[in-house]
């Protein structure tokens, strides 16, 4: 079978988010209303894998009839022998056929699913908030996709064939018990008590160490990811053995989890074999005595042990499936936690931007953090109009780039309002809003792709004279020239084979692309050096030309040119004007100047 995205564009819906929201609680529930309209799909799967063990199911009793038949002699013998080998032939004949259409139908099912379900979870995930991806770490959110829906994967194998099976060869070996004689028959089902007390004397310990061992596997991953990504500045303050044993100190709390779960579920297991082997041994006992007395011939001595060896291996097989159920179902639950997330921003219903004039007002805007009592902005309000240049200063933490985030829209104002030509921000859909605006930060966010394809991300129609402007416009032209590939150069991680410069100069070159009608520059130039600082600043003035634009900046030497200054102090607006009026005012724009041009000198 060929996957292809259409094939789970249906599992990207509000399916799956709907079963979790209305078996909240109840992951089983869930689990089953994941596969609902597949279920014939398991049903032929385990058809086959019941015709694929036919020879394992039927030999007790092919061998018993043998045995019988010889003990007879005569006739009787040759015809037992004959007939029952050939029929233990017939059935491994059928073998491999019937594997294959086993594997293939179980295969196609689960996977089917398993890509499904991580493609709603990817769905869901662009659709939650920023403050949602900024609280949960991304190892987290990578240990949910990856190892939770592979553990769902697993569960539903279990759950969903091989529960089935067994519990199909458990009913077809008691059937067969049952017509050949019923007391073994009752001596058998004796056994199906005991296990289900073994099973709930484990079942809450179980349950308990795979939510600690998943809840730190969890932590683990999101350390580990932190720790790759603190490679160079713990080298540059050989600062490695520090890392080194706060990573070996998590290893080790997870390893101490894992520990604990696998004791609990090595003894559950121990236990429950050593019980039923007690019984194997007693039935041996009890058949053996049934023999002597003339109730059993004494081929079905073997018959019966090896149907009660079944019957054991079954019921054994139930009990070392409730760690891995136990551990499925906790990954059901883990997923649920992104999927039934409320944190998600609503477009539906929305008013649409077709176009943007790129006019703002902020009109006594205040914002808190979710779990937070101290407020970043309060009573912001100041007019910027359509084509202008607005510089937003500030020292760090006095709300800069909060103002930035609000004007994006990854957040909506705790109080006051933000309109954008005229409208409110909360009542316009956000994604045709953004379509508008291009934002440019302190670190450029490249991927690994070429740099035709980094410039041209979310344009499949960008054509090479719009690429060529681009490049022209961003001082890029000669950069991408010096390269062996041009444009078709692949960028390492994050763009590392590139410097600091080249990296923005990219960004800008995406920015300008776009055509935005309102820039967004976020200490864009702040982390170069003065000749890559004033390469960029020549490609800012090509890109912010005739065009709304925000500068966020450190340096104030760069926004001299700004039509309006906004200093930002304690989540104040402190003081607003042109350059020349802050500098004549001398009030903490003109200290803060000053102060720079000291430390230059």
């Amino acid at each position: 079978m060929r996957f292809g995205p259409d094939t789970f564009q249906n599992e990207q819906d509000d399916r799956f988010v709907s079963y979790y929201r209305k078996y909240k609680g109840r992951p089983l529930l869930v689990l089953l209303g994941l596969y609902r309209g597949k279920y014939h799909r398991f049903l032929i799967s385990s058809l086959f894998y019941l015709i694929k063990h036919s020879p394992t199911l039927f030999s007790p009793l092919l061998i018993a009839n043998v045995i019988n038949g010889v003990l007879a002699g005569g006739d009787t013998a040759e015809e037992a022998v004959l007939i029952n080998v050939g029929i233990w032939l017939g059935l491994l004949l059928i073998h491999l056929p019937a594997n294959y259409m086993h594997s293939k139908y179980k295969s196609m099912v689960t996977r089917e699913t398993e890509a499904g379900l991580r493609a709603a979870l990817v769905h869901k995930l662009s659709e939650l908030s920023i403050l949602y991806h900024v609280r949960m770490q991304s190892g987290k959110l990578q240990s949910k996709i990856i190892r939770d829906v592979e553990a769902i994967e697993t569960l539903s194998s279990q759950l969903f064939v091989n529960l089935v099976n067994i519990t199909m060869n458990i009913v077809i070996v008691l059937t067969i018990t049952a017509v050949k004689n019923r007391i073994i028959l009752v001596f058998f089902i004796l056994v199906a008590p005991l296990a289900s007390l073994t099973i709930l004397a484990f079942r809450k310990k179980i349950r308990k160490a795979n939510q600690n061992y998943r809840l730190e596997m969890e932590e683990t991953s999101a350390r580990v990811m932190e720790m790759v990504e603190m490679v160079p500045a713990a080298r540059a303050h050989a600062l490695e053995e520090v890392e080194r044993r706060k990573m070996i100190a998590q290893l080790e709390a997870t390893a101490e989890k894992g520990y604990r779960l696998d004791m609990i579920q090595s003894n559950f297991g121990a236990v429950g074999w050593v019980v039923f082997q007690v019984f194997q041994a007693l039935c041996l006992a009890f058949t053996g005595y049934m023999a002597m007395k003339g109730r059993i011939q004494i081929g079905d001595i073997t018959f019966y042990q090896t149907s009660f060896t079944s019957v054991v291996n079954q019921v054994t097989a139930i009990i070392n499936l409730l760690p891995i159920i136990t551990k499925g179902l906790e990954s059901v639950t883990s997923v649920g936690e992104i999927l039934i997330s409320d944190e998600v921003e609503v477009n539906e219903g929305k008013e649409v931007l077709p176009d943007l004039r790129g006019e703002y007002s902020f009109r006594h805007v205040g914002y808190t953090y979710p779990y937070t009592e101290e407020p970043v902005l309060k009573d912001v309000s100041f007019e910027v109009p359509a084509g202008k240049t607005v510089a937003i200063v500030g020292e760090s933490g006095s709300g800069k780039s909060t103002l930035i985030s609000l004007i994006i829209g990854f957040m909506p104002p705790t109080s006051g309002t933000v309109l954008v030509d005229g409208k409110e921000i909360t009542g316009i859909d956000l994604k045709s809003y953004r379509k508008n605006i291009s934002v440019v930060s302190q670190t450029p966010l490249l991927f690994s792709g070429t740099i035709r394809e980094n410039i041209t991300y979310g344009l499949e129609d960008a054509t090479d004279e719009m690429i060529n402007t681009a490049l022209e416009a961003a001082n890029l032209r000669e950069v991408v020239d010096s390269l062996p590939d041009g444009l078709d150069t692949s960028l390492a991680e994050h763009g590392a084979n590139l410097s600091g410069g080249q990296r923005q100069r990219i960004a800008i070159a995406r920015a300008i692309i776009r055509d935005p009608k309102v820039i967004l520059l976020d200490e864009a130039t702040s982390a170069l050096d003065v000749i890559s600082e004033r390469e960029i600043q020549t490609a800012l003035s090509r890109l912010i030309k005739n065009r709304t634009t925000f500068v966020v900046a450190h340096r104030l030497s760069t926004i001299r040119n700004a039509d309006w200054i906004v200093v930002m102090d304690h989540g104040e607006v402190a003081e607003q004007g042109t350059y020349q009026e802050l500098m004549e005012k001398q009030g903490v724009f003109y200290h803060m100047e000053n102060m720079q041009i000291t430390l230059r000198r």
